[in-house]
């Protein structure tokens, strides 16, 4: 065993814990309370916080939830000395990881002037599908992604070297041709009890690459949809001790990069000799 494969174990059974301890304690009773993970994209535009609050009857409706507040600084979204930024519940979702009545909610951030944080796209984006809510845009976006190990290098990859040149990974089948089904299978069911509109999902061209689907949407449910998948996989990937990365090169050299392709239509683009 090399060093870094040494490592890397080291790393992963560090931080594992026993899944079958969890499941004890989750399959309590709630005693009539229930769990929403507040949802947001932080102040990088691209990594995902989240945190918990409790509540007495059952989140299904974002405008009957508070909005809720959390230290800006620590998330790149403040200045220290006035770091309050809050959250606008918009998209309420089934919780795949605590399921019963539990939810992830989808959320919107705020500055202390209750302005959009210059990440919050959101708000925009919302005011353009309102608008253009006559002619039905429908999205469909195409999510790459990469499984690295804790150390950074990527899943199933030899830690002394490569793997075989690119051609026979894509859509590939076989321990010596895909890594990581377990994840993509795990997010994929997870989605779907989420009630996100998963489409697919394959392996991807370079090993340990993979893309899923998701769409069609109207309007700004794609966003939102998109966003909480993201969530879902990252939390799926962390029970199995691995990184699922959205780089766009995560790999120097000839190997295929990551990115999320969009595709999009209008109803008259769907009716018969729209594309003309």
């Amino acid at each position: 065993m090399s060093s870094l494969t040494g490592m890397a174990q080291s790393l992963r059974s560090q931080f594992a814990t026993d899944k079958q301890v969890l499941q004890k304690f989750l399959n309590l009773d709630q005693k009539g309370k229930y769990q929403a993970l507040y949802i947001w994209i932080d102040g990088s535009g691209e990594n995902i916080r989240a945190k918990t609050r409790t509540f007495d009857f059952e989140p299904t409706d974002p405008e009957k939830l508070p909005i809720w507040n959390f230290d800006g600084s620590s998330t790149g979204q403040a200045e220290g000395a006035d770091s309050d930024v809050y959250l606008k519940p918009v998209a309420i979702y089934p919780d795949p990881f605590r399921q019963g009545k539990n939810k992830l909610v989808m959320c919107e951030t705020y500055d202390n002037k209750k302005k959009p944080t210059a990440t919050n796209f959101r708000v925009r984006c919302k005011e353009v599908m309102e608008k253009a809510a006559d002619q039905h845009p429908w999205f469909g976006m195409e999510q790459e992604y990469t499984l690295l190990d804790i150390d950074g290098h990527p899943f199933g990859w030899p830690k002394n070297g490569f793997p075989g040149p690119q051609g026979p990974y894509y859509c590939g089948v076989g321990a010596n041709k895909v890594y990581g089904r377990d994840i993509v299978e795990a997010h994929y069911r997870a989605c779907l009890y989420a009630g996100i509109q998963i489409s697919g999902t394959n392996a991807e061209v370079m090993p340990g690459q993979w893309e899923f689907q998701v769409g069609p949407c109207e309007g700004i449910q794609m966003g939102d949809q998109l966003w909480v998948a993201r969530y879902l996989l990252q939390r799926v990937a962390e029970e199995f001790g691995v990184i699922a990365s959205f780089d766009c090169k995560p790999i120097k050299g000839d190997w295929n990069g990551a990115g999320c392709h969009t595709n999009f239509s209008t109803e008259k683009m769907r009716n018969p000799g729209g594309i003309e």
